[in-house]
């Protein structure tokens, strides 16, 4: 994936997530919550595209 459509993916995230704390009324616990969440999965996907799951699916436990 060329790094412009990160960026852009990166910014179309940050733009919908600052639309729905914007004008989406909601408890603050619930938009932190949803904060969270959607800052976890954006950089779980960073980590994947970049490779990072590679290397952490090489180590072993035992054996």
């Amino acid at each position: 994936m060329p790094l412009i459509e990160v960026v852009i993916a990166l910014i179309a995230v940050g733009v919908l997530l600052w639309l729905v704390n914007r004008y989406i009324p909601m408890q603050g616990t619930i938009k932190s919550i949803l904060n969270a969440v959607v800052v976890i999965v954006v950089v779980l996907w960073l980590a994947n595209l970049f490779g990072i799951f590679h290397y952490l699916t090489d180590f072993r436990v035992g054996h």
